[in-house]
């Protein structure tokens, strides 16, 4: 197709160049100011919906806590050490 367009334009190489920079301007004006326009209702970039209240009983929406606590290594059910747990087998 490209090929066949480079054929089609006129006026050697110069004109070439120049056809084909304003071939992909138009192009780009097209996308631009028709297509994207006519699309973006279309698409859900702008459906954002943040709010305060998170729903979750007790929680004023402050953010993110510390626990009280720390936990003990026995309370913890993996390494965190290292990221290759060994394979557990069921108890049958």
């Amino acid at each position: 197709m490209y090929a066949w367009i480079w054929r089609k334009l006129p006026f050697g190489l110069a004109g070439k160049l120049i056809g084909s920079l304003l071939l992909a301007a138009a192009t780009v004006a097209l996308l631009w100011f028709v297509v994207f326009p006519w699309a973006e209702p279309l698409l859900p970039f702008d459906d954002v919906q943040v709010t305060q209240d998170s729903g979750v009983p007790g929680d004023d929406g402050g953010g993110l806590t510390e626990p009280s606590v720390r936990p003990s290594e026995e309370d913890i059910p993996y390494s965190t050490e290292t990221n290759n747990a060994p394979p557990t087998t069921p108890n049958r």
